[in-house]
């Protein structure tokens, strides 16, 4: 009898921590909801501020023209930064998306210039990206090499590659079914690439909060140690994660070249520097572990909306740097200080 009453006790206390596990769980990603919602609505209330303060000084600022010259240059590195958003979440870094973005517009453009049709020239040139992302997650899941390492090294390789491919000179003059991708605007006003990039952000925010991929993604980015002892394919993910970025990195290439009609094999560089200021920007973590696509497009808009008005306020392009530069390391201190607060 005593056995038995022993036993059901000590099933009960297993259910018992059971729950207060769950509970636990659930607190903290409830806490992790909440932090993730007030990063994003500091940004956003940064990104008003911003608006109202530059439409006070000029007031060409808030013309349609003008809000359409924003969403068309920030649509490329914002492509970008949906990707970055992805590595950093998952604790990465991805130095070599300018240099992929110059060498995936070269060699589609080289392709472009024998006669193939614009479709075939964006699907190499993707292919090309994908390729360069499967490389360096080999590198980092295989090698285990640090990613700061390996995707410097891919840096130096895809700008090289560029270069000598395109021996040093721009490739122009592209089909027009090509010249689409970047010049064309739906409605006579909204230009296609800020639409090809709201589609990404879109397919990128589903992917990371609807999918196996962005589960698994956001654990190992939390805690690399304890989603291998559960069970996740890390070094799949990882690849997978890479692929991504440097997929997206390729696309922001094409539309770059197709807005130009010509491929420049120094396009893109800064590139990497500008997608992660806005992703961290945008309130994702360096540390891993949290972030969001909205966040990164709000981000990525402040961005935008910061070099538009010092340009039409006529504010030197060096001056320009000094003020990305100091945006991104109060972003950084303020992710710091979030994780100190978490700590505690």
């Amino acid at each position: 009898m005593n056995k038995m009453f022993n036993t059901n006790k000590i099933k009960s206390l297993r259910l018992s921590s059971t729950a207060i596990i769950a509970s636990i769980r659930r607190i903290k990603q409830r806490t992790r909801d909440l932090e993730r919602y007030v990063g994003r609505l500091e940004t956003l209330l940064a990104l008003i501020l911003l608006v109202v303060v530059i439409s006070l000084l000029t007031p060409v600022f808030l013309t349609l023209q003008n809000q359409m010259n924003v969403l068309l240059h920030v649509s490329v590195i914002g492509i970008v930064a949906v990707g970055m958003t992805f590595v950093i979440i998952m604790a990465g870094i991805d130095l070599s998306v300018g240099s992929v973005l110059a060498l995936a517009s070269v060699i589609a453009a080289s392709f472009l210039k024998l006669g193939v049709p614009g479709v075939v020239g964006i699907l190499i040139g993707l292919g090309v990206g994908a390729l360069c992302g499967l490389f360096n997650g080999l590198v980092i899941a295989k090698g285990k090499t640090p990613p700061f390492v390996a995707t410097l090294g891919m840096m130096g390789i895809a700008r090289g590659l560029a270069l000598v491919i395109a021996e040093g000179r721009s490739i122009y003059g592209f089909p027009r079914d090509f010249l689409v991708l970047g010049q064309a605007r739906i409605g006579g006003q909204l230009p296609l690439p800020a639409l090809v990039f709201l589609l990404v952000a879109a397919l990128g925010h589903f992917l990371l909060f609807h999918t196996r991929l962005g589960q698994y993604t956001l654990t190992i980015g939390d805690n690399e140690q304890a989603a291998r002892v559960t069970g996740i394919p890390i070094d799949r993910i990882k690849l997978t994660v890479y692929m991504i970025s440097g997929t997206l990195a390729a696309l922001g290439g094409l539309i770059f070249a197709s807005r130009l009609n010509a491929a420049e094999p120094t396009a893109g560089i800064g590139y990497e520097l500008d997608a992660i200021a806005a992703v961290v920007i945008g309130g994702t973590s360096l540390f891993g572990g949290q972030g969001s696509i909205l966040g990164t497009l709000i981000g990525v808009l402040l961005v935008g909306v910061l070099r538009n008005g010092l340009n039409l306020l006529a504010v030197s392009p060096y001056y320009q740097q000094v003020a990305i530069g100091l945006a991104l390391i109060g972003a950084v201190l303020l992710d710091r200080f979030r994780g100190v607060r978490r700590e505690r």
